[in-house]
């Protein structure tokens, strides 16, 4: 009797800990994946001058960049929008424009970007 109520407690201790790691991973799990927006940002290094100002050329490396962080609008918002971009100079209203200046055929046209619509 004394081993089963100890065989009990343990699958009951097991049960737990794996609910409380599932709603870790869960939380984890953000607009850009397991990655945060700040890691996000440092991909898009290549467009700093294009995200400042409208005139400026946008390379190719911050194309490709943003064409494959693109295929998720909300984490290429979330990004744009981070209080880390806001703090290195990136506007928001420009930033949501360099999908259009790369013209990239694809892009989520229309898409909200907080108080931004993409073009």
């Amino acid at each position: 009797m004394e081993a089963a109520f100890k065989t009990m407690c343990l699958l009951g201790l097991i049960v737990l800990v794996n609910i409380v790691g599932l709603e870790k991973v869960a939380e984890a799990a953000g607009e850009c994946g397991k990655s945060s927006p700040d890691n996000e940002l440092m991909k898009l290094l290549p467009c700093a001058d294009a995200a400042q100002d409208q005139n400026a050329a946008v390379s190719a490396g911050c194309c490709a960049q943003v064409r494959k962080m693109g295929q998720n609008p909300s984490c290429l918002c979330a990004v744009l929008l981070s209080d880390t971009a806001k703090s290195a100079g990136v506007n928001p209203e420009i930033a949501v424009t360099i999908p259009k200046r790369c013209n990239i055929a694809n892009r989520p046209i229309g898409y909200k970007c907080g108080a931004y619509t993409l073009p």
